[in-house]
């Protein structure tokens, strides 16, 4: 006989099959986005604006499979169905990836691969060469692992060229990657090129190694908010070169740590020439670097030169090392204050040399041993001119304008509004308030999305969680939002139930200039309030709201300023209150002047949003 579970179970599915339509919009109405749309009309009592816009994140998940997720979630056991879990409900998740004991008698050109993981590849092997190129290229989520990579080989050639770039997120591991080998080398060129998230780890590479050199050439240049390690990189190897150029070029927030690199090894040779040159924020952290070491020579030349802020830590670098020699050559000329920080830097060292010359401002010196250092035209100067190249390069041209320059016939820069997030959808509410959402259940986090520990998976969503958790700057109200219902939830309290959300309606004209078309004023251009949106990387599209008062909205036609043609609508806000903004953002580097002195306008990017109180 069956039961009332099953009869029921029965007769949902039996309805489902038949098609409605709710605010014009045909589907099964037991779907999340017919759930929304019902939710919209109860609600904020207004039909629904820009339909394809909003319904093109709810969850596409059908009727059945939202009903047999949130079961599991209810459960605990969304853990089990990950992969169908990722796939169905459009989320943003790392491949699970098996070790791969393949091996190759001979050198191999890798092109075209993905998502791989290297285990014990090359190990043994006497001399030839493999090369990756176009590896893992163009993809969204890049999940690579070189575990035991040409270990004890001989006189062996590794060269990756144009691996990963134009990816989004990329997370490559090398663990003792060219561990014990003798000659040979390993050269990085072109490596995570133009790359949104990249994260890098190498672990015990080149450890244990004889005279086997590595070249980073071009490594993440044009990247933005990255981490790369390297921990116990060359430790104890000999004679072992590594050459670091044009590393982190062009880059913004990018993070870069170096423990134990080097570490007891005899006669290394590292140079960094233009690493993190013309770069924003650029953070980079050398802890027991060549500890311990003999004979070594470090260099580093127009080390993050001309780029804006930074900060670099220096602790127990080279400490009871025997003749090394470290010179620092035009070091941090940063436009803007950074910060220098050197901690127990040679200590214990015997017949080392150090010199600084053309070095740059704002450093602190502690615990630093006196003997064998010399400084040479030591400036507590910025430099103007690199300064200028630095504010057009970081501040891009057209991100913050003033508000008379939304007028008709105004030609001005547009930036790149183009949205650089995995594409994610919302996940319906019946299944995201069974699934926790805090730092503090981080470890349960990392097990529902298989997010192993140390991984960078694990690193965005506790990133993610922490901003969400951060308390409101004064006058802020703020939530973070996964689902379309709670978004709505956010803006009517916000707002009242009389409400409208505005997009920009495509990303034609970024990065080019554009003219201003005719312009709509939002609520007769009066001083009001708005609920703005932001997304946040999260495994589900979650978006960070915020109410942003005292400003204009302003909606305006785009176009081109040849052939005069509409190409673009969008939508600016103009912030009137900017004095609880820091003296150094980037508002200010771009127009001058100083917190509560201007207002500060910008357009809302691809997939962005703002909420205001509808025109009546």
């Amino acid at each position: 006989m069956l039961n009332l579970w099953n009869l029921l179970f029965l007769s949902f599915v039996h309805f489902s099959s038949f098609s409605v339509t709710l605010g014009g919009v045909s589907g099964n109405p037991f779907t999340p986005k017919s759930s929304f749309i019902r939710y919209w009309n109860k609600e904020v009592h207004k039909e629904i604006p820009n339909t394809h816009f909003l319904l093109s994140k709810v969850s596409p998940l059908t009727a059945v499979d939202s009903a047999s997720f949130s079961k599991l979630a209810a459960h605990n056991n969304l853990a089990s169905r990950l992969p169908s879990f990722c796939s169905s409900a459009k989320l943003f998740c790392f491949p699970d990836l098996s070790s791969s004991l393949e091996k190759h008698s001979k050198d191999v050109n890798f092109a075209f691969y993905l998502d791989r993981n290297f285990t014990n590849y090359g190990s043994d092997r006497l001399a030839g060469l493999d090369s990756f190129k176009n590896y893992s290229e163009n993809d969204n989520v890049v999940v690579d692992s070189f575990r035991r990579y040409s270990r004890d080989s001989a006189g062996h050639k590794d060269q990756f060229s144009n691996y990963a770039s134009a990816s989004n997120v990329v997370d490559q591991s090398f663990n003792t990657y060219g561990g014990a080998a003798t000659g040979g080398s390993g050269n990085f060129n072109n490596y995570n090129h133009e790359v949104n998230v990249p994260n890098l780890r190498f672990t015990s590479y080149s450890d244990d190694s004889n005279g086997h050199g590595q070249t980073f050439t071009h490594y993440t240049e044009e990247t933005n908010a990255g981490q790369q390690s390297f921990s116990n990189y060359g430790k104890n190897g000999n004679g072992v070169p590594n050459d670091f150029t044009s590393y982190g070029k062009d880059s913004n927030v990018m993070g870069s740590d170096f423990s134990g690199y080097g570490k007891t090894a005899n006669g290394a040779k590292d140079t960094f020439t233009s690493y993190a040159f013309d770069s924003n924020n650029p953070v980079n952290g050398f802890k027991s670097y060549g500890d311990g070491g003999n004979a070594a020579v470090d260099s580093f030349s127009s080390y993050r030169d001309q780029s804006n802020v930074g900060d670099s830590s220096f602790q127990s670098y080279a400490k009871s090392s025997n003749g090394a020699k470290v010179d620092f050559d035009n070091y941090g000329q940063s436009f803007n204050e950074g910060t220098e920080k050197f901690t127990g830097y040679g200590q214990g060292a015997d017949g080392q040399s150090i010199g600084f010359k053309i070095y740059g401002r704002n450093t602190t010196f502690k615990d630093y041993t006196k003997k064998g250092v010399t400084f040479s035209r030591y400036s507590n100067e910025s430099s103007t001119a690199s300064g200028k190249v630095v504010v057009s390069k970081w501040v891009e041209p057209g991100k913050f304008f003033r508000e008379k320059m939304l007028k008709r016939g105004k030609v001005i820069p547009m930036p790149d509004i183009k949205d650089k997030m995995p594409a994610r959808s919302f996940l319906p509410r019946t299944i995201l308030s069974k699934i926790p959402f805090s730092s503090s259940e981080i470890d349960q986090l990392k097990w529902i999305f298989h997010a192993g520990d140390n991984s960078t998976l694990g690193t965005i969503m506790l990133d993610a969680l922490k901003e969400c958790e951060r308390p409101p700057s004064p006058g802020e109200t703020k939530r973070c939002v996964g689902s379309a219902e709670d978004m709505v939830d956010f803006a009517t309290s916000v707002l009242g139930r009389n409400v409208e959300v505005r997009t920009t309606q495509n990303v034609n004209g970024s990065k080019k200039n554009i003219m201003i078309g005719s312009v709509g004023k939002i609520n007769g251009g009066k001083v009001t309030k708005s609920v703005s949106c932001h997304q946040s990387l999260y495994p589900y599209l979650l978006y960070y709201c915020h109410s942003v008062p005292k400003v204009r909205v302003y909606e305006a036609d785009i176009l081109d300023p040849n052939s005069m043609e509409k190409i673009n609508h969008g939508v600016a806000i103009c912030h009137l209150d900017t004095s609880s903004w820091s003296s150094g953002h980037g508002a200010f580097l771009a127009l001058g002047s100083g917190p509560g002195r201007i207002e500060v306008c910008h357009w809302i990017f691809e997939n962005d949003m703002t909420w205001t109180i509808a025109d009546s």
